[in-house]
């Protein structure tokens, strides 16, 4: 159901702009912009190297624990020419996780390597004992798992009872004991030396493949000048690293500013090239920003209504013409995405508005939503929108498939709450409750049976409400201060653009400022598009809130919070402000 017509959209608390404080910035070199050594000091960057850290200055492989041992593994598999089976995830970096798998395994000289994914609606999350009947038929001699794993117990047992050799590599967090792998990978595995906690799946798996080269060449095992150059995998590795959310550290940036590189070179793979050109991006000019909002959708899209089968083959086929009919593919089922979405947020939404507030018109600590006719793919989707309009601790269910019983469970979090601990302490003090959970900080999954939703959501609450800091729930929108009026041009676009990568925890530059509104008008009947005058400057700045209509007019002076970008649709050095909050000054 959609909100009525008396029902207005759930709306924001007040947001309170701050700005980040000031820091003292080191020395830089000459030709540096001053507007990036200040954001850079802000991110606590204080010299050059770490501003935009080159591959070289990675950690080493071997810091991470175990890692000798899945080397051993995989360099047996190789030299008996066993069959080595990756087992993906039905998300991006799953995807790209398994992608780079198994291509960077064939590049070492593994003969028989082959990949599977799980359906979403038929096996669930991960190696489950299920997917592994399923393919019983492949007779692996080694199961690599990529980006899931670390809390599949039940399925990594099911392989070794069939007398597979088990690696498992991910990243989520583990819990109290580990399961029955011949070994495991994950830098988030306690007393783990690797200090980069914020690898993404496939990230670990570039990391092993690393170290399996290094393996093999004191082996002896490449000819002069025929060592395979892993280098070319790092496309792969940037999109599924900044699709994950995880947060760029000066280890991940490295990694996706390479990856970045490769793309704008066009020497991506033939997969990724064609959803470049689906999504109508400029190749050359591509960022982080782009992986984020078009390139990681569409390929989410097809573990989210389909099978992440149709992704993970877009980005192993070598077909140019192949790899178009598979974007277009996806880009048709991306449409259909957002049209789901969007009807599933239209219901959240209304839901909140109904029922969600307290006796005392307030909003309470948390909120559990679910709908019998939600898709299980999308509630990740609908529980991180939901979770921005009420700056709380959001979990969205829906059934596992149509008429089950079973819930699938869809957490996302705000920043200073920790949502997979808050499970795994709603798991202790009920056990039995929880199917099963995993997760990071700010996102995570659960299952759990239908009857049982009314005493987990219950059980939730009280978690958030003992362990959540209030002062986490007022809504503050961190700035980098004011822009200069010379500042606000396209060299100074054009070098935000190219200084990231931005991302989740390395934040990309957020300007606020008062302007006037020398005009304005209404797009699509939801975008609000702005004429804005500032002083020290003849031309007025073109500006654009997506989303921002909300029936009334806006301030002659408005307060807004905003990015500076370059105005590709207008081009010749034309540049437009990407406003993220607007009030009246």
């Amino acid at each position: 159901m959609s909100p009525t017509a008396d029902t207005a959209p759930l709306s924001p608390d007040a947001v309170t702009i701050q700005r980040r404080a000031p820091v003292p910035v080191a020395e830089w070199p000459a030709d540096m912009l001053p507007l990036l050594q200040r954001l850079y000091a802000a991110r606590g960057v204080t010299d050059a190297a770490q501003a935009q850290p080159k591959l070289a200055q990675l950690h080493a492989p071997e810091l991470m624990g175990s890692m000798q041992a899945a080397v051993d593994l995989l360099a047996a598999a190789i030299a008996s020419n066993a069959r080595i089976l990756v087992v993906g995830d039905f998300d991006c970096d799953g995807a790209t996780a398994c992608a780079v798998g198994v291509r960077g395994l064939r590049m070492l000289g593994a003969r028989d390597v082959v990949h599977a994914v799980p359906n979403r609606v038929l096996h669930g999350y991960g190696l489950s004992p299920a997917l592994v009947a399923d393919l019983a038929h492949l007779q692996p001699g080694l199961l690599v798992t990529v980006d899931h794993g670390i809390a599949c117990h039940a399925g990594v047992a099911a392989a070794k009872a069939l007398g597979w050799k088990v690696l498992v590599t991910d990243h989520h967090l583990p819990g109290e004991r580990l399961p029955p792998a011949d070994a495991i990978v994950d830098p988030n595995i306690n007393g783990d030396a690797f200090p980069s906690k914020a690898l993404a799946g496939v990230g670990v798996i570039f990391y092993v493949l690393m170290a399996l080269r290094r393996h093999l060449r004191t082996q002896g095992a490449f000819a002069d000048g025929a060592e395979p150059d892993l280098l070319t995998l790092l496309d792969l590795v940037a999109v599924g690293t900044v699709a994950d959310l995880v947060a760029l550290d000066a280890n991940n940036r490295a990694l996706v500013a390479a990856g970045l590189r490769r793309l704008r070179a066009g020497q991506g793979c033939v997969g990724l090239q064609a959803l470049i050109e689906a999504s109508g991006r400029d190749p050359a000019r591509l960022s982080a920003t782009d992986i984020g909002f078009a390139l990681g959708p569409r390929l989410n899209a097809a573990g989210r209504l389909e099978d992440m089968a149709l992704g993970i083959e877009l980005l192993l086929t070598e077909d140019r013409a192949q790899a178009r009919e598979i974007a277009q593919t996806l880009e048709q089922i991306n449409a259909e995405r957002r049209a789901v979405q969007q009807l599933m947020t239209d219901d959240a939404e209304l839901a909140v508005s109904r029922a969600v507030l307290t006796a005392e018109g307030e909003r309470p600590i948390a909120a559990c939503l679910f709908d019998a006719d939600w898709h299980p793919g999308v509630v990740g989707l609908v529980a991180s929108k939901m979770k921005d309009r009420l700056h709380r601790p959001v979990i969205a269910f829906a059934p596992s498939e149509p008429g089950s019983d079973s819930l699938r469970g869809s957490a996302r979090s705000i920043p200073g709450f920790h949502i997979r601990d808050a499970l795994a302490m709603v798991n202790a003090a009920h056990p039995g409750l929880i199917d099963k959970f995993g997760g990071h900080a700010m996102a995570a999954g659960l299952s759990l049976p239908h009857a049982q939703l009314a005493a987990f959501e219950q059980a939730f609450a009280d978690v958030v409400e003992r362990t959540l800091d209030p002062l986490s729930l007022q809504q503050l929108l961190l700035t980098d201060g004011e822009l200069l009026p010379q500042e606000l041009d396209f060299a100074h676009a054009e070098a935000l653009r190219l200084a990231g990568p931005w991302g989740q925890g390395f934040p990309e530059p957020l300007f606020d400022g008062h302007f006037q509104v020398a005009r304005w008008q209404v797009l699509k009947e939801k975008h609000l598009k702005l004429s804005l005058r500032v002083p020290g400057r003849a031309e007025p700045l073109n500006a654009i809130h997506f989303s921002g209509w909300k029936g009334t007019a806006p301030a002659n002076t408005v307060h807004i919070a905003y990015r500076l970008v370059s105005d590709d649709y207008r081009g010749g050095g034309a540049i437009q402000l990407i406003i993220e909050h607007c009030a009246d000054a």
